[in-house]
């Protein structure tokens, strides 16, 4: 079993990217784009306990922002466990992160966020 800890260094600014246009997106008030953001930084970031945990805390206050008890709800326990998951390397690939998916199904992975992967030297 491979154990995880932090993000690579050759991954860390396409994360860091994904956060900030999050952040952007989430000031001007386009909160569509800036869940995307924040479901995009969770597929880059969910192998790492940091970056995955710190992504579902984002989402939990998302969840409060736009008044979601079900996102709410849903972030608590991936918060709790999903850093934990990250750390065992049971985490599934290409989930968003989201409450309005099953926590632990794995999803395809877009192109984009492949290629991304592919330049950073990790899989």
């Amino acid at each position: 079993m491979k154990f995880y800890t932090s993000i690579p260094k050759r991954l860390k600014p396409y994360f860091e990217s994904e956060l900030a246009n999050y952040r952007n997106e989430y000031a001007t008030g386009n909160l569509k784009n800036a869940w995307n953001h924040l479901e995009r930084a969770h597929i880059i970031g969910q192998k790492y306990p940091i970056a995955h945990t710190f992504v579902h805390w984002k989402m939990l206050q998302f969840g409060f922002k736009i008044k979601s008890g079900k996102e709410i709800l849903g972030q608590i326990p991936r918060l709790v466990f999903g850093g934990v998951k990250s750390f065992v390397g049971k985490v599934p690939l290409g989930n968003p992160g989201g409450s309005n998916v099953p926590p632990l199904k794995p999803f395809p992975i877009e192109k984009e966020l492949q290629d991304i992967f592919v330049k950073a030297g990790v899989s």
